[in-house]
């Protein structure tokens, strides 16, 4: 399409032939741009957006990784750096060594408590198998810089759990020494959480929009936006959108989970 613009640019621009300047300036008809206006104009034309307004407009989901990029690497390593065999870890996260294989292959996804289990099998939490080194020191984060992972949800209620994701928006980079760890958790409608998980640490959420459902041990609880939740993280925890919305839930872990 680019091509087709420049031509008839150029033949728009074509120098009169001579004789027809007096009948040009009679009629009140604009002479030809000289052919080097025509060049300048070409080039400012070809030139592209600047890249922070194209960084801008694509938000921050689109900064979403299916949450295998890097993650299979890393949790090779950090395998290895336990010294342990496929085998050895898949039995202590209780998953199979041919999903384990595939993880660290990049060929699937483990979801949100699978992942857990690994990254407590190996000492070490979700945020250091899913997230790249800190990037920048600085305390401010933009919206459409801010880093995000996705996650395959559990099997839902209505038995299209391929259709349903969980994301976690990434408010705090992780860091070593860091005490806090805080995310957007993005549900889609009818997502939820694995099993039940249980680990060291406290939690506070905040719903922005949607519904969640929250289940602390046997007790569950409805909650809407603007309802808040805090509760201990050896309480054995899970969650899910119960709505046909997507839910929105700001959630804050010490010391940084997920």
């Amino acid at each position: 399409m680019a091509n087709d613009k420049r031509s008839s640019s150029t033949g728009a621009a074509r120098p009169q032939r001579a004789g027809t300047g007096t009948r040009a300036a009679a009629s009140g008809t604009p002479k030809a741009e000289p052919k080097a206006a025509v060049k300048v104009a070409r080039k400012v034309a070809a030139k592209p957006a600047p890249k922070s307004a194209t960084r801008a407009a694509s938000g921050a989901h689109a900064a979403a990784s299916n949450g295998s990029d890097g993650l299979g690497t890393r949790l090779r390593h950090a395998r290895m750096v336990q010294q342990m065999t496929l085998k050895a870890l898949a039995e202590q996260a209780g998953c199979s060594e041919s999903l384990l294989s595939k993880v660290e292959g990049g060929h699937a996804t483990p979801s949100l408590a699978t992942l857990h289990r690994l990254a407590l099998a190996l000492d070490t939490n979700v945020a250091a198998l899913v997230s790249g080194p800190v990037a920048s020191a600085s305390p401010v984060q933009r919206a459409s810089e801010r880093p995000a992972v996705r996650f395959p949800a559990a099997q839902g209620a209505r038995g299209r759990s391929a259709q349903h994701t969980i994301v976690l928006e990434r408010l705090v980079v992780p860091g070593p020494g860091r005490l806090l760890q805080g995310d957007i958790h993005v549900l889609e409608p009818q997502a939820r959480s694995d099993e039940q998980i249980s680990h060291a640490g406290e939690e506070l959420g905040y719903v922005l929009e949607g519904e969640l459902e929250l289940t602390l041990g046997d007790e569950s609880w409805r909650l809407q936006a603007g309802d808040s939740f805090y509760f201990p993280s050896t309480e054995p925890h899970s969650y899910r959108n119960p709505g046909d919305t997507v839910t929105r839930v700001l959630w804050i872990n010490t010391p940084p989970t997920f």
